[in-house]
């Protein structure tokens, strides 16, 4: 379904309320890894936000902006920059939609002031839900400051309803000055706690198999502080088709014959290309002249130009386009507590020198990015200020095939989760990295009462929402090869089957398909 209106909304889900029939909310990009918008049962519908993609009202006085929920992170960016304001902190990828980053949590990085998460800025927002038949089956809800109600929606994994339109609160225009300082890995642990403090846009690129980190120092800085830096990610830029196929055939070939040596030498370039090139930074748009870069926050706070990709027939992508042959990956994102970092990097390091060339693999896709995050007012945000960990991998596209160095890979993932409590990414990671997450939530059951009262019928709801949010079991699924995805941890006593791609003791988990090893840990 295509609403164009919050009338035509209405009616939608008024409609499907009557029939009982289950409703899921899509965008026009859907990055989300999880089954986050797949509808419930046989005859499901998906409402997309394709043409809910307007701005509604910008307040200069208020500093407000009020827009739809299609409407992307640039266009969000682009109309409060042309009133002269700006969303302070923002995820770097602007092809995120204002709906998609409240479903699940996207956020940029920051200690400071209300925090690096989009829906920490929300001041109003308006919910269409079911409804019973006296009120026509569907009605509006609008949520402001103050009303609790606002913590469940302001992340809500789409299981309340469809917003419709979403107020937030701005700030006036300003310039940032950034610079990447390369440094050791020695004593990470001990600045990760402490660099947010010292720099508000302050985050890391953590190259642990280089023992090499890139210290982003990111302030405001007054706006007649001279420059005009743009900020466009290599990463995010359209590219050739073929070199991405070149790209992950080399990667396939690596993995096929177990070539550690190979990918840590192509990691290394990989860094390399990055860091001379200033991560797509340049000073006045065109050409990087050296440190600092300065500009206006909305040419710096995030990118995404390969949305641009010319219509050519796929002859340019984006590099995880599927209609193409590019990356595959897993991507885990967890945030641990400021009190537990320092801990966990140091965990992390002693992988690196029990098995130095293990996470050469994670440089080919830029590393681990690392950003600050703040205790949230949202039921399912953030609990505490933290560090959120996104660590993006090779996944093969045969799921029985096991990747190399996979054992450490998977210690990093159950130490974040596990030992140290990690919270994951609604919008990312695999089914393990969520087996028991809503405990960690203090007010997951305020929430599932706000759930209860929306859509007392869970008709935005499907199997994997109801699994996550501890209503049904099911998170795990064991079958041959389950570990190798991500699908199972094991927590009983079991024999060692490394042919079927997991192996089972308590307080060890094991997963690598060819051999059962254990680590630190």
């Amino acid at each position: 379904m295509y609403p164009k209106s919050e009338q035509e909304l209405i009616s939608i889900v008024a409609n499907a309320t009557s029939l009982q029939r289950k409703m899921k909310v899509a965008t026009t990009t859907s990055h989300s890894i999880p089954k986050l918008m797949c509808p419930g049962g046989e005859n499901g519908i998906i409402i997309s936000t394709k043409y809910l993609n307007r701005t509604v009202n910008v307040d200069k006085s208020a500093m407000t902006i009020t827009v739809e929920p299609g409407v992307t992170l640039r266009q969000l960016i682009n109309a409060s920059a042309a009133a002269g304001l700006a969303l302070p902190y923002a995820p770097y990828w602007w092809g995120l939609t204002v709906g998609g980053m409240l479903g699940t949590g996207a956020h940029g990085s920051t200690l400071w002031g209300l925090g690096s998460a989009v829906h920490d800025y929300v001041i109003q927002l308006r919910i269409v839900t079911p409804a019973g038949p006296d009120e026509g089956y569907a009605k509006v809800r609008t949520l402001r400051n103050g009303d609790p109600e606002l913590n469940a929606a302001r992340v809500s994994l789409g299981v309340l309803g469809v917003i419709s339109q979403v107020t937030l609160q701005l700030q006036p225009l300003f310039k940032r000055s950034i610079t990447y300082v390369q440094k050791n890995d020695s004593d990470f642990g001990d600045q990760a706690s402490t660099f947010g403090r010292q720099h508000e846009f302050a985050d890391f690129t953590w190259y642990p198999s280089q023992h090499k980190v890139v210290y982003r120092i990111d302030d405001r800085v007054p706006s007649n502080t001279t420059g005009n830096g743009l900020y466009d990610f290599m990463g995010f830029r359209s590219t050739p088709s073929l070199f991405l196929a070149l790209i992950r055939t080399a990667e396939e070939t690596q993995e096929s014959i177990r070539d550690a040596v190979g990918k840590c030498i192509n990691g290394g370039i990989t860094t390399s290309i990055l860091t001379n090139a200033a991560y797509g930074l340049t000073n006045d748009g065109s050409m990087f002249k050296g440190y600092p870069v300065v500009g206006y926050n909305n040419r710096l706070q995030s990118s995404g130009s390969c949305l641009d990709s010319p219509q050519d027939g796929l002859i340019t992508a984006c590099p995880w386009d599927p209609r193409v042959k590019g990356l595959y990956y897993f991507q885990n994102g967890f945030s641990i507590g400021l009190s537990k970092v320092k801990d966990f990097i140091q965990d992390v390091q002693k992988l690196v020198t029990l098995q130095p060339r293990a996470l050469c693999g994670a440089d080919l896709y830029d590393g681990f990015l690392i950003r600050y995050v703040t205790a949230s007012s949202a039921y399912l945000g953030k609990q505490e200020d933290a560090l959120d960990f996104d660590i993006t991998y090779y996944r093969s596209k045969d799921p029985m095939a096991p990747r190399l160095y996979e054992d450490i890979l998977e210690e990093i993932e159950q130490m974040a989760v596990i030992k140290y409590g990690g919270l994951p990414h609604w919008g990312k990671n695999r089914n393990l990295a969520f087996v028991g997450a809503i405990n960690k939530y203090q007010n997951a059951t305020e929430f599932l009462k706000v759930k209860q009262l929306y859509d007392p019928l869970g008709l935005f709801s499907n199997e994997w929402t109801d699994q996550i949010l501890g209503i049904k079991d099911g998170i795990t699924i064991m079958k041959d090869g389950c570990a190798l995805e991500g699908l199972c941890i094991c927590s009983q006593d079991s024999h060692c089957a490394p042919q079927k791609g997991y192996f089972c003791r308590p307080g060890k988990v094991y997963t690598n398909a060819r051999v059962c090893t254990r680590l630190s840990s």
